[in-house]
């Protein structure tokens, strides 16, 4: 396509890249997973996986998108025709992500408009018990944040995707480096730091390395078609390996940041680190009613956490967005107005399974669970282990020469084709287990 956009600058794509990385995958997931997987010596298995295996597809996904200059599907067919349905499966991954990760952001509005007023709660587990079982509210906030991300997306790159970005990105940086601060001077800080940076490896087996590579393929949005597609809008001129390096590094310190700023609060209070998903919503917020200006805090924590689902909540629809577009031959708005509704439709269903639906199962999990558990377990790594398999035996993307080094672009090319597919499956059997 001739009026195809692209990002304005080298800086405006790595800054909405990493926007895309840095979601509720690093704030909220990843301090969580590194509580229940052994603190200090899971961080270090992920350092180590993220910078070397998933290095790889990251670059893939990137590099198959700027060569193709399409979508998700034309990527695929490009490259042969009779892979096109492969590549649908990128949009609809897409697609039911949105429908239960927006539910989440429609938690953090709550709590956001919470912390703006003085309340005060005697027992937080039930609170967020009763809030995700109320029918019509809880609807409703995931209706708002998926107009949110809807409206941002219908602006299109430059004046949507890349302007939030700016804005959104150094703001979560400020406001997390604030709370770390405020974190380390409250007392017995120092614990939670020996829980993140000393190692026990008594806790080292192959489950905590599955885990760790697992929440590194989940926080940088590999497998759903969002980098393919930002990766088709970068100009020719683009060093891809820099960029990708730069995404991978920028990442990897907001997870680290958000551990520093969580982990140190939970032992200052005796608190399992371990408590899983409700750590951000029952654990921190008791925390925060129990330090000075807690309310301010407890505020700035939850914009934190919005900034970050924005961010990656907009690349996740810009996929979808982008097939129907193309594929379509329709206008942004237009686009953008059917995935309301679809997303909707999947999204209202999800909701509901935490109070009114909570008897239907599938698979005897409820529909968030089981719509989380499809993605995360098996369609983002399928289509990963697809590309890599495509990219590495079809498409020969070792000629290309996208590394100089050409020992460096030896090793990519047999990570592609070897290493990675064998990893994701790794992932796959153990996740469907």
């Amino acid at each position: 396509m001739d009026n195809r956009p692209t990002w304005t600058s080298r800086y405006t794509f790595i800054v909405t890249a990493i926007g895309s990385a840095v979601g509720l995958g690093n704030i909220w997931r990843f301090p969580y997973v590194m509580g229940q997987n052994g603190g200090a010596i899971f961080l270090a298995v992920y350092i180590l996986l993220i910078s070397t295996i998933c290095f790889i597809p990251l670059i893939n996904e990137l590099y198959v998108g700027k060569l193709t200059k399409k979508e998700c599907i034309g990527a695929y067919e490009s490259i042969n025709p009779k892979f096109k349905f492969l590549g649908a499966l990128n949009p609809i991954t897409g697609i039911i992500i949105a429908s239960f990760y927006f539910i989440v952001g429609g938690w953090i509005i709550n709590y956001i408009s919470k912390s703006c007023i003085s309340y005060q709660i005697q027992d937080y587990e039930s609170y967020f018990s009763e809030l995700i079982q109320t029918p019509v509210y809880s609807c409703v906030l995931t209706l708002i944040f998926l107009f949110i991300c809807i409206f941002v997306v219908a602006r299109g790159i430059k004046n949507g995707i890349e302007k939030v970005n700016k804005i959104l990105m150094p703001l979560l940086a400020l406001i997390l480096l604030f709370l770390v601060i405020v974190s380390l001077n409250l007392p017995n800080s120092e614990k939670g730091l020996e829980y993140m940076f000393k190692p026990d490896f008594s806790k080292l087996n192959f489950q905590m390395v599955l885990a760790a590579l697992g929440q590194a393929f989940f926080t940088l949005s590999i497998g759903m078609g969002a980098l393919l597609t930002y990766g088709s809008y970068i100009k020719e001129d683009k060093s891809l390996v820099k960029s990708v390096y730069t995404i991978i590094i920028s990442d990897t310190a907001f997870a680290i940041l958000a551990g520093i700023m969580i982990f140190p609060a939970v032992f200052s209070f005796n608190l399992e680190p371990n408590s899983g998903a409700g750590l951000v919503f029952v654990t921190l917020p008791r925390i925060f009613s129990q330090i000075p200006c807690g309310n301010i805090v407890s505020l700035l924590f939850f914009i934190l956490l919005f900034c970050a689902a924005i961010t990656s909540g907009i690349s996740i629809i810009e996929g979808p967005c982008a097939t129907l577009i193309e594929r379509c031959k329709i206008s942004r708005v237009k686009a953008c107005t059917i995935l309301f509704f679809v997303i909707a439709l999947l999204a209202i269903p999800a909701t509901l399974s935490f109070g009114t639906l909570s008897n239907i199962k599938i698979l005897d999990k409820s529909i968030f669970d089981f719509l989380d558990f499809i993605t995360s377990n098996l369609m983002l790594p399928l289509n990963a282990l697809f590309l890599c398999l495509i990219s590495g035996w079809y498409l020969k993307i070792k000629s290309h020469n996208i590394i100089s080094n050409k020992f460096v672009m030896f090793l990519f090319d047999i990570g592609l084709k070897f290493v990675v597919p064998i990893a994701l499956l790794c992932l796959i059997i153990m996740g469907l287990k």
